[in-house]
C-alpha cells in the first residue's frame, strides 16, 4: 500500500482560526472540499495505523461524506488508504433498511464501501432491522466498545466525520432533544419530532473524544447557520453543533466559499491547508 496518493494537495481559499471552535478551511468550491476530505481521510487513516495498528473511523451521512467516500474508491485515492487495517462505524444512522436510500450506511456501502479492498467483516452499520430501536442502539454501543479501542471508559475513534444541518443539528443530535446533553449514555435510540422519525445517534462524549473531528459543509443554506456555530453564543440545546469541542483531539471545519460566506473571522494565515 503506498501511503501517497500521488495526487497534488487541494489548495484552501483561506484558512481560519476559530478560537476553541477549531480550525476553518475553505475551499472553493464542493467538488474541492471532497477532494480535500478524502485526501484528509487518507492521511489520517495512514498515521493511524501508522502509530497505532489500526484506524477506526465514524463516518456520517450526505451528500458531501457520500462525494468524499466517491473519490476514495477511485484509482487517484484508493491505494492511499489502509483499508485492510481500519474499522467502519457510523456517528448515526435513520432507523431505515440498509436497502433504503436514506441509509447512512447504505449509501456507503454502495456508492464505496462495496468498491475498495476492505474487509467486509470490518463494516459496521447500525442494526436496523429485527430489534427494536432501544435494543438496537445498545447493541451498537456494546459492539462499539468491543471493536473500538476505549481510554477513559469511552471508545476511541481516529477520525470521526460529522455533518450540520440548517437546524444546527450534527449527527443525530437535534436542537431540544434530550439526545443533545446527554453525557452517561454513549447511543441512543430517539424520536426527533421535528421530522416524526427515530434516529440512532452516538452521543457527545463519544464523538468528542475522537482524535481528529472533521466537519464536511458546503452550501449557501449553510451559511448563517455556519456563522450562529462558529461565532455566536447560542446554547448546545439550541444548536448542537456548538457541544463538538474535543477535550484532546483537533476540530476542523472543511468547508466551501459558499457556506463560508457569512464569517467574519479573522484571518490566521493564508496556507493551503
Amino acid at each position: 500500500m503506498s501511503t501517497n496518493s500521488g495526487t497534488q494537495p487541494i489548495d484552501a481559499t483561506q484558512t481560519l482560526d476559530a478560537g476553541a471552535r477549531g480550525r476553518v478551511v475553505i475551499y472553493q468550491n464542493a467538488e474541492a472540499l471532497a477532494r480535500a476530505a478524502a485526501q484528509a481521510f487518507a492521511r489520517i487513516t495512514t498515521e493511524a495505523v501508522a502509530a497505532r495498528d489500526r484506524a477506526f473511523v465514524a463516518l456520517s451521512g450526505g451528500s458531501t461524506p457520500k462525494r468524499m467516500g466517491e473519490l476514495l474508491a477511485t484509482l487517484e485515492y484508493r491505494d492511499s488508504v489502509p483499508w485492510q487495517d481500519l474499522q467502519i462505524l457510523w456517528g448515526d444512522e435513520r432507523w431505515v433498511p440498509e436497502e433504503s436510500e436514506e441509509s447512512n450506511a447504505g449509501v456507503a456501502r454502495r456508492s464505496f464501501l462495496s468498491k475498495v479492498p476492505l474487509p467486509v467483516a470490518h463494516i459496521h452499520p447500525f442494526p436496523t432491522e429485527g430489534l427494536e430501536p432501544d435494543a438496537a442502539a445498545e447493541a451498537y454501543g456494546v459492539l462499539m466498545r468491543t471493536i473500538v479501542t476505549m481510554d477513559k471508559g469511552l471508545p476511541r475513534f481516529d477520525l470521526v466525520i460529522l455533518g450540520m444541518g440548517d437546524d444546527g443539528h450534527t449527527a443525530s443530535l437535534f436542537p431540544g432533544t434530550d439526545a443533545v446533553p446527554e453525557q452517561e449514555v454513549q447511543v441512543v435510540a430517539h424520536h426527533v419530532p421535528k421530522l416524526d422519525a427515530i434516529r440512532l445517534t452516538l452521543t457527545a462524549p463519544v464523538l468528542n473524544a475522537g482524535r481528529e473531528i472533521l466537519f464536511l459543509i458546503a452550501g449557501e443554506q449553510k451559511a448563517l447557520m455556519l456563522k450562529r456555530i462558529l461565532e455566536g453564543d447560542e446554547s448546545t440545546m439550541d444548536l448542537p453543533a456548538r457541544i463538538i469541542q474535543p477535550a484532546s483531539g483537533t476540530l476542523t471545519w472543511f468547508v466551501d466559499r459558499a457556506a463560508a460566506a457569512e464569517l467574519t473571522l479573522p484571518e490566521a494565515s493564508p496556507d493551503g491547508g
